[in-house]
């Protein structure tokens, strides 16, 4: 069973649906045994980070989703739940995150000479693969994602970061621990390339 954690974040039908349209059935639940039951876990977000925060722990989820993924169970995060892996955001002030992956999520800034994009960052744009990974099987290097956000992830570790995107710079879109996974762009989003990937976490997580 796969589990989409249903915390207040938007987008969560949507990503039910992709996840439904690879074959699977997935369940969109805020309950503590399903998830503990499930096989894998997809952890949605759409809005501030400090909001997707605040609804984890009114739910009771927070510190137990941190001990369930540090456990061994399958964990992806999509756009603000891969960056409530990380260490903590700077969204409205200084969260702590799940802490899962080493890093921070900050905002986009541009300083000369680089060109002032416009913040959020929206729309269709690469995935620049680093390294192999599961969750780039069958993903042709230069893929389009579609992204919305104003922040993104700094990871500590490269060894932790699959592939990265160029906004005014790079910046890490998709990253990878152990059993923990996340994409900044929305793969439900993606036509065939998110639904390529989703099924990468499905069979190989």
């Amino acid at each position: 069973m796969i589990a989409v954690i249903d915390y207040g974040a938007g987008n969560l039908r949507n990503v039910c649906k992709a996840l439904e349209h690879i074959g699977t059935q997935p369940v969109l639940t805020d309950d503590l045994h399903a998830l503990e039951k499930a096989d894998k876990i997809v952890l949605p977000g759409v809005g501030a980070f400090a909001d997707c925060l605040q609804n984890l722990k009114l739910r009771g989820l927070f510190e137990p989703l941190r001990d369930i993924a540090l456990g061994g169970k399958p964990l992806l995060g999509i756009c603000v739940g891969m960056q409530l892996l990380l260490d903590a955001g700077e969204e409205m002030g200084e969260w702590p995150g799940l802490g899962l992956i080493g890093g921070r999520v900050v905002r986009f800034q541009y300083t000369a000479p680089q060109p002032m994009l416009k913040v959020p960052h929206i729309g269709w744009n690469q995935v620049e693969i680093k390294h192999e990974h599961p969750l780039m099987r069958n993903i042709p290097n230069g893929s389009y994602a579609y992204f919305v956000h104003s922040f993104y992830p700094v990871v500590n570790d490269e060894a932790h970061v699959v592939a990265v995107t160029h906004y005014g710079y790079d910046f890490a879109s998709v990253i990878a621990r152990d059993n923990i996974w996340g994409f900044q762009f929305h793969p439900e989003k993606s036509q065939d390339v998110g639904l390529q990937m989703l099924r990468n976490f499905v069979e190989a997580a």
